[in-house]
């Protein structure tokens, strides 16, 4: 017995003189994005008009029902979710589209429906299902193709632009196409369908790389891997201009990576690649890479989802340097918030002077900063 008891103090003594094991800190600038997205919300909230958009327009609305179903609320624990959704639902048309249609300079058919295909998506309410199988079957009519006498050697082939259809005076573009091939993919639709190998076409033809783009510009432009806006090469800026350097720019070369990745490309593929390469080269959340303050928040926006996508939660840049994206965008847009909750940008260029876009941006940004 007193062996016993000699014994159990030894081990009490040793036991004594081991270091104590710590929980680990809590990340301060995660802590200060949770408090950031709780702001944004509550903007969001005050600002839904009564219809329940915001400002009376279905791209907007989904983007912030996004925002706030990323977040946590649902259509059970937020009215304000649940009024947004309805609005969303009012504006399908005979098409399946979701749109508003009274204003036709700004209808904007199929980034808008696209938008409220990822919203309704996010919902994961069983009931929206043939919306949404309807408004896919609407964004896979609307990709330029042989069915509106398109051919493959045209430079337009298996893109999507703005417009509700090809034969209206719209062009396709890599902004518009990535968000169709996000709706798609969210919405089931599987790498191997026939939209996501004819968008392969025109993806590699915003490309510039010069192994896998069969256009005469990118003879002019810089071969680095990043891509631009058109298939004629350049950005919107450039467009009706004589370009003579097609520059690749931040937010176009995380969409096609992504879009690759959407379209069954492996992440080992030279495609992808190139494209991981341009942005290890230009990695920044100080600017939009190739543009300054233009689009900025867009550019963010479209960082997070790719550099989701891509998996990979450090990016080690060309020069060796390791960065963490999701902490170091999470820091910018803490930086960048407004004092009532919202963000904005000084640039207005593309709607980002206001404030309910660039919120849901942020908050959208932030969901996937946190879930990393």
């Amino acid at each position: 017995m007193r062996n016993r008891i000699l014994m159990a103090a030894v081990a009490g003594a040793m036991l004594a003189t081991l270091p104590v094991a710590r929980a680990a800190a809590p990340d301060a600038t995660m802590q200060k994005a949770r408090q950031a997205i709780g702001r944004g919300i509550e903007y969001l909230h005050r600002t839904q008009e009564t219809d329940g958009s915001w400002q009376h327009y279905p791209a907007t609305t989904a983007l912030a029902l996004s925002a706030l179903l990323r977040n946590g609320k649902t259509e059970n624990n937020d009215p304000a979710v649940a009024k947004g959704v309805q609005f969303l639902i009012r504006s399908v048309q005979r098409n399946g589209g979701i749109y508003a249609n009274a204003n036709a300079a700004i209808a904007l058919p199929n980034y808008n429906t696209c938008l409220a295909v990822m919203a309704l998506t996010e919902t994961k309410n069983p009931v929206y299902k043939p919306t949404i199988k309807r408004a896919l079957q609407y964004l896979e009519k609307v990709q330029f193709d042989e069915g509106e006498g398109i051919q493959p050697s045209n430079p337009m082939y298996g893109g999507i632009g703005y417009g509700d259809d090809p034969g209206d005076d719209t062009h396709p573009d890599l902004s518009n196409l990535q968000f169709a091939l996000e709706a798609l993919h969210e919405g089931g639709v599987p790498s191997g369908a026939p939209v996501f190998k004819k968008a392969l076409i025109f993806l590699q033809r915003v490309q510039n790389r010069r192994e896998t783009n069969d256009q005469s510009w990118v003879k002019e432009g810089p071969n680095d891997g990043g891509f631009v806006y058109t298939s004629q090469g350049g950005t919107p800026e450039d467009e009706g201009k004589a370009v003579e350097r097609h520059r690749s720019y931040g937010s176009m070369t995380y969409a096609g990576l992504k879009s690759y990745i959407y379209a069954g490309v492996s992440k080992s593929d030279p495609r992808a690649q190139a494209a991981w390469n341009w942005i290890r080269s230009n990695y920044s959340v100080a600017e939009h890479p190739g543009m300054g303050s233009t689009s900025l928040y867009y550019y963010y926006h479209t960082m997070a989802k790719t550099l989701d996508v891509f998996g990979d939660r450090i990016v080690k840049d060309t020069k060796g340097v390791k960065h963490d994206w999701a902490r170091d965008l999470a820091g910018a847009l803490v930086a960048a918030q407004h004092p009532d909750g919202s963000w904005s940008n000084n640039n207005a260029r593309y709607w980002e002077n206001r404030p309910a876009l660039v919120t849901s941006y942020s908050l959208i940004s932030l969901s996937y900063c946190i879930g990393h």
